[in-house]
C-alpha cells in the first residue's frame, strides 16, 4: 500500500467529512478502535488490503480514495498516454448518431484476423508486464477495434471485447477503478454482441474482477457465479470449456475469501476441472490448469490467514507453469505468508523474485507495497534487498 502517513490522512479527513467517530467507523467497518486511531496516526504500518477495504465500503468511497494510489509507470511513459486511454473509452463517437466524429473513420476496416493478432499481441504485453508500452498503444488500438466493429459487426465483436478486457485490467493495477468498470462493462456488451457464449462469460470474469478491486465483493462473487452457472461444462466437455468455467470460479474465490469464508466449494470444483485437463490451457487470453487452482488456492489461504494450507499448495506451483505475471502475483501471496509466520528473510526472497519479474508491474502492486513495508518494520537490521526494495516502490 502507499505510505501509511497517506492512507491515515485520507481515512481521518473522510471520517471527518461524514462527521463518524473513530468508535462509529470501527463498529461499521467490523474493527477495532484501537485499527482505526493507530491508522489515523501512521502508527501501522502494511495494512492489508482487505482492512483498508472494509474502512472504504464504511465510509462510501472508493479504495484508491483512502490510498491515494497514482500512476508510477517511471519517466519514459507519463499521465498523457493515460489520458488517451481515458480518450479513447470515453469517446464522444460512441453517443448514438455521433459516430462522424471519429476522425479516422475512413478508409476499409482493419480485416478480422489483423485486429486478433494485434489483441493478442496487446495480452501478450499484458502478461508480460510491459504496462508501459501496453499503455502507449492500446488507446489506438481499441479506435481501430471500434471502427472495424462499426462496419464488420459481430465479425470482430469478440476482439472489441477482448481489447475493452485488456484496457479494464490494465486500468486496475492504475487504480483507475471507475474507468475499469466501465470498460469491463463494454466489454461484457460487445461479446454478447457475438455468438461465443465461452468469450462472454470471460468478459464477466474479468468484470466481476474489477467488482473485486472496488470492494463490492458480494457483488463480484454473483457475478462469478451466475456466469458459471450459465456454462456449466459436461465432464466431457473441450478443454477450452472447462478452462473458462474454472476460471469463473477461481474469480469468485476471491472475494469468498476476502469475506472471511471458506472457499474450499471453489477449489474442489475447480480442481476437479484442471484435473480433467491435466495440464495448462490458455484459452480466451486467459490461463487455466492444476497450477491455477494451487495459485488461486494460496491466495485464499493467505488472505484467511491460514499459513499451513497456503504453503501446503505453494509447495506444488512451479515457474512456467502460469502465464507470465500469474506467478510474480503467487510470489506476493507467497510473501504474505512468510511475513505472516514473522519469517521476513523469506518474504524478502518472494519479493525480489516477483520484482525481477518486471518491475513497471511490480510498483503498481499494493500488496508490494504493504509487505516491503512490513517487512521492513519486523526486522532489526534491514538487509540490502529490502533496502533496494524500498527504494523502488518510494517508501524510503
Amino acid at each position: 500500500m502507499p505510505e501509511t502517513s497517506t492512507i491515515g490522512t485520507n481515512l481521518k479527513r473522510i471520517r471527518r467529512e461524514r462527521a463518524m467517530s473513530q468508535e462509529g467507523l470501527a463498529e461499521r467497518a467490523g474493527l477495532s478502535r484501537d485499527t482505526v486511531a493507530k491508522l489515523e496516526q501512521g502508527r501501522r504500518q502494511g495494512e492489508r488490503t482487505t482492512t483498508l477495504m472494509k474502512l472504504a465500503t464504511a465510509l462510501d468511497v472508493d479504495l484508491t480514495e483512502l490510498t491515494g494510489r497514482r500512476e508510477r509507470l517511471g519517466g519514459d511513459r507519463g499521465d498523457a498516454s493515460v489520458l488517451a486511454l481515458r480518450d479513447a473509452l470515453l469517446a464522444p463517437s460512441l453517443l448514438p448518431g455521433l459516430a462522424g466524429l471519429d476522425v479516422d473513420d475512413d478508409g476499409a476496416p482493419t480485416p478480422p484476423h489483423e485486429l486478433r493478432a494485434a489483441v493478442g499481441r496487446g495480452w501478450d504485453l499484458y502478461w508480460a508486464g510491459d504496462f508501459g508500452s501496453l499503455t502507449a498503444a492500446l488507446p489506438g488500438l481499441i479506435g481501430e477495434t471500434r471502427l472495424a466493429h462499426r462496419t464488420l459487426g459481430a465479425a470482430v465483436a469478440a476482439s472489441l471485447a477482448q481489447a475493452y478486457q485488456l484496457a479494464a485490467c490494465l486500468l486496475v493495477h492504475f487504480g483507475k477503478l471507475d474507468l475499469a468498470a466501465l470498460s469491463a462493462e463494454r466489454a461484457v456488451t460487445a461479446a454478447a454482441e457475438g455468438d461465443d457464449e465461452w468469450q462472454w462469460a470471460t468478459t464477466h470474469g474479468t468484470y466481476a474482477w474489477v467488482l473485486l478491486h472496488q470492494a463490492r465483493l458480494e457483488e463480484a462473487e454473483r457475478v462469478a457465479v451466475l456466469a458459471a452457472a450459465r456454462i456449466e461444462p459436461s465432464f466431457s466437455a473441450p478443454e477450452a470449456h472447462l478452462a473458462v468455467w474454472g476460471n469463473l470460479l477461481m474469480t469468485a474465490l476471491a472475494p469468498a475469501a476476502a469475506a472471511g469464508r471458506d472457499p474450499s466449494d471453489y477449489i474442489d470444483s475447480a480442481a476437479a476441472a484442471a484435473r480433467r485437463i491435466g495440464h495448462r490451457v490458455d484459452a480466451y487470453q486467459t490461463a487455466f490448469g492444476p497450477a491455477t487452482v494451487r495459485m488461486q488456492a494460496v491466495h485464499a489461504w493467505a488472505t484467511l490467514k491460514d499459513p499451513g494450507h497456503a504453503l501446503a499448495e505453494a509447495r506444488h506451483v512451479r515457474p512456467g507453469e502460469l502465464r507470465g505475471i500469474s506467478y510474480s502475483r503467487h510470489l506476493l501471496d507467497v510473501a504474505q505468508v512468510h511475513v505472516d509466520a514473522r519469517q521476513p528473510r523469506a518474504a524478502e526472497t518472494r519479493l525480489a523474485e516477483a520484482r525481477a519479474t518486471s518491475r513497471v508491474w511490480f510498483r503498481h502492486q499494493a500488496i508490494a507495497r504493504s509487505l516491503v513495508a512490513e517487512v521492513r518494520e519486523i526486522t532489526t537490521r534491514p538487509s540490502p534487498t529490502i533496502r533496494s526494495l524500498v527504494g523502488e516502490l518510494g517508501l524510503d
